[in-house]
């Protein structure tokens, strides 16, 4: 063994003097300077041989840049919030949806921008609407409140309409799809659509068309929904910022939506589609979600496939439906759950959901470390409590992990390295020049110093995720849903990290009246009682039911 290893290594050397460039301009100082950037420093001698296999990788690092390597491309490693010895749980029945009885056509024809999806299911299989009427209804208000939130990058008006015809014929023919049959919807402008733009909302590819259909539009298209826009994201999936403009807030214009999902949040808020679907590496569901008054959520990593989707991250992203309440968010999850074989790290997760079920069942926790640091009982996530409370809920208290298990910037160094990883030409072309946000804080410089990021730091981070993934999931034996403040602490960090997912609910506005919010969090894999607990707080509250004047 000992004879084997040595000729490796003699082997490994060859190739590395074989590799040696002749003129490379790297300088010992050059090593130094490195070094000390990463925190380390070198002798004489050391740098001496550190200077060689610098210049060797270096040459090798020229050959991995002249390989085409499209962000469609994964790794061949893939992330996984199931710890060893741990399942996915047993399948679950199907869901019994219930069409509402009585609904009927408003009379003012505005407010059917804001009937959930259950009343217009019930419209459209009672015939007092056609998919055709509706889906004009809505194309109508896209392009006139559109340009206003400036939230609209492509109206698929051609597509929508032979969507529409095709979905009234099914249903005069006695075919009856599901809820989303004949109801309009958007996307966030990262999912491929066959025959459209695909932009990213950044400029070096406002043309692009991607001749592939996401998997996300593919299943909403087999339950019959109807595909009217491609909405605004922030410029490769931050914040709200895109090549046309920002992107507004339905209650305040002359703020923003909030990103990276600003589009689907501020539309759907609007009326300007009944849901619309986002994404999120770190924030980009939960927080539009918050600043514009949507029910948002983040389902648990892979539980919906990411393919013919924009990468960004690939062991965070995620896809979750931005809506205006928990019902109608359990409606579209319910759809798109599942894997197509293309995402190696998704897969068909059970959903155990019943409508209207009584939630007095659950164990309910609330963060009791998170709320004890807000002083006013009057704050509106304290009404969020004793709203459980009046439910007849026993709220349990409990403390949940944070800066004992996160005490560095886990989610900043594995988002940088996996990011600029996918946008690497965009870094060494200059390309990123082109993005409309040059500063401090925008992907240009994040790109830039992610090179920084050393490899054994990223594994390293890795591992410690793996330990803080076993943390959360020793936390989450205890409860079916956690009450959270949306930003408290570092929880919006830890469960993207770990998988865990989060339904963020608005619950009323500030003093600037501006939406506030409330986040759920629940066991892998636990949308089921993570919605049934959204929605029974939203069947007590109505905060859901607020409106932007704007747009009524």
């Amino acid at each position: 063994m000992f004879l084997r290893l040595v000729f490796l290594f003699a082997g490994f050397s060859a190739l590395l003097l074989q590799a040696q460039p002749v003129n490379d301009t790297l300088r010992r100082t050059d090593a130094a300077t490195a070094a000390n950037v990463i925190g380390l420093s070198f002798t004489e001698p050391e740098l001496d041989s550190l200077l060689f296999t610098l210049r060797t990788r270096r040459a090798e690092y020229r050959k991995l840049h002249g390989l085409d390597l499209p962000n469609s491309v994964p790794m061949s490693l893939w992330q996984s919030p199931l710890l060893p010895g741990r399942a996915l749980p047993p399948a679950a029945p199907p869901v019994n949806w219930k069409l509402p009885k009585k609904v009927v056509l408003p009379a003012n024809p505005a407010d059917l921008a804001f009937y959930s999806l259950p009343e217009l299911a019930s419209l459209l299989r009672s015939r007092q609407i056609s998919s055709v009427e509706l889906t004009r209804f809505f194309l109508d208000r896209i392009k006139r409140y559109g340009d206003t939130l400036e939230c609209v990058i492509s109206v698929t008006e051609e597509l929508a309409m032979e969507q529409a015809r095709a979905a009234d014929a099914e249903l005069a023919a006695g075919r009856y799809r599901g809820l989303l049959h004949g109801i309009p919807y958007g996307l966030k402008d990262l999912f491929a659509v066959r025959g459209t733009r695909t932009t990213w909302g950044a400029a070096p590819y406002k043309e692009q068309v991607i001749e592939d259909d996401s998997y996300v539009y593919t299943k909403l298209k087999e339950a019959g929904a109807v595909l009217v826009a491609k909405f605004t994201l922030g410029s490769l999936a931050m914040g709200d910022w895109w090549y046309g403009g920002r992107t507004r807030n339905p209650w305040n214009l002359r703020a923003g939506s909030s990103g990276s999902s600003a589009g689907s949040a501020a539309a759907t808020v609007a009326g300007l589609v009944p849901f619309a679907i986002g994404t999120e590496t770190y924030g980009s569901i939960v927080s539009p979600s918050h600043t514009c008054g949507a029910t948002g959520l983040r389902p648990t990593f892979g539980t919906i496939s990411r393919s013919g989707a924009m990468t960004l991250s690939w062991s965070l992203d995620k896809v979750g439906p931005i809506c205006r309440s928990a019902t109608d968010a359990a409606v579209v999850y319910e759809v798109l759950r599942g894997t197509d074989g293309r995402d190696a790290g998704s897969v068909n997760p059970p959903f155990r959901y019943q409508p209207g079920g009584d939630i007095r069942r659950l164990r309910i926790g609330y963060a009791k470390n998170y709320f004890d640091r807000i002083r006013d009982t009057t704050a509106n996530e304290w009404k969020v409590l004793r709203a459980f409370e009046q439910l007849g809920v026993t709220l349990v208290p409990l403390v949940f992990p944070d800066s004992g298990v996160y005490r560095f910037d886990m989610i900043g160094i594995t988002i940088g390295a996996e990011s600029a990883a996918a946008f690497d030409a965009m870094t060494r072309l200059d390309l990123d020049d082109q993005l409309t946000r040059q500063n401090r804080n925008d992907w240009p410089n994040f790109f830039r110093a992610a090179r920084f990021i050393p490899a054994v730091e990223y594994v390293n981070t890795q591992r410690h995720r793996f330990l803080l993934q076993q943390e959360l999931d020793a936390f989450f034996q205890q409860v079916d849903v956690l009450i959270t403040p949306t930003y408290g602490g570092s929880q919006l960090a830890i469960t993207n990290l770990t998988g865990h997912p989060a339904l963020c609910l608005p619950t009323g506005f500030n003093r600037q009246q501006l939406p506030t919010s409330i986040t759920l969090l629940a066991p892998l894999y636990g949308e089921g009682p993570l919605l049934q607990a959204g929605e029974a707080l939203q069947r007590v509250t109505g905060w859901h039911k607020e409106h932007p004047a704007l747009f009524r």
